[in-house]
């Protein structure tokens, strides 16, 4: 795995964000300074989508005012992704991080979720999404006013009034509706509706506590199954002393802006998701 950009005070700083101090006073701390914006972006053959979604990234959160950084994980790809990854970071303050060999989302999302809480600080925010341009890059000024609000995640949602779904194929659709349903009468979280999207923002004393609870095991499912899990995981975390928060904002996906095939394989991913389910329950029996 090759990086570029490496930030020489990440140890202190991952200190410093799972400090209990610092957690109890990280809300009003966002009141007192501009945060860093650090998005990750796994990518795996994504070169007909990237340079557009990094286009209008750039452009909502240079409006916004906020320091940012874009840390984009090319997990192998066999396409001109990392070419593009690496031009646009010449005059975009982009961060490219190569895996030799394909690991899949779960790799992909662990290295990025890795880089983005070893170089945050207190007060920072971390915001996921797909590289295949899908998520609207402007809901994010929604998503971190939902932050301010007091929550500590908040995720792009297809099930919140006011959402749209265009474009995407009837058995991803459904899939993504029976999992609603599935983890909410299951495994359900105060908050959340949506458990699979990868469109979030996070603060980043959170993922900085659950990764020191959780180790590597953090993004530990294989396949799209790990952005389930991360939420479960963080549903039983205490910072001082208080449950984590979460919330929804309601999302347009815009499939039909997709650029290349899909990478999921929806048999595939339905026996991963029931098979979290079932070892999910049972621990929590």
């Amino acid at each position: 795995m090759s990086t570029t950009f490496p930030n020489e005070n990440s140890s202190s700083n991952l200190a410093e964000l799972t400090n209990p101090a610092t957690q109890s006073s990280s809300k009003s701390s966002m009141q007192e300074h501009m945060p860093t914006l650090r998005v990750a972006l796994p990518a795996y053959n994504e070169e007909e989508s990237l340079e557009p979604l990094l286009m209008s990234l750039d452009k909502v959160l240079s409006q916004l005012g906020h320091p940012y950084e874009i840390i984009i994980v090319d997990d192998g790809s066999k396409d001109d992704t990392a070419v593009i990854a690496s031009r646009l970071s010449f005059i975009l303050p982009v961060q490219l991080i190569q895996h030799e060999v394909n690991q899949g989302l779960a790799g992909a999302l662990r290295t990025g979720l890795k880089a983005a809480v070893k170089e945050s600080e207190p007060g920072d925010l971390i915001i996921t999404m797909d590289s295949d341009n899908t998520h609207p890059a402007g809901l994010i000024p929604r998503m971190i006013q939902l932050i301010e609000e007091g929550h500590d995640v908040v995720i792009g949602s297809r099930f919140q009034h006011g959402a749209r779904v265009i474009g995407v194929p009837f058995n991803r659709e459904l899939l993504s509706i029976a999992a609603r349903y599935v983890f909410q009468l299951i495994l359900p979280i105060s908050g959340v509706r949506d458990y699979t999207c990868g469109f979030r923002v996070y603060r980043a004393e959170v993922l900085a506590a659950a990764q020191q609870h959780y180790g590597e095991n953090f993004v530990s499912e294989k396949g799209f199954s790990c952005m389930v899990d991360v939420l479960l995981k963080l549903r039983p975390l205490r910072l001082d002393g208080a449950h984590v928060v979460m919330g929804e904002a309601p999302m347009i996906l815009r499939y039909d802006r997709k650029g290349g095939a899909s990478k999921m394989r929806v048999l595939k991913t339905i026996g991963q998701t029931l098979s979290l389910v079932f070892r999910r329950r049972i621990k929590t029996n």
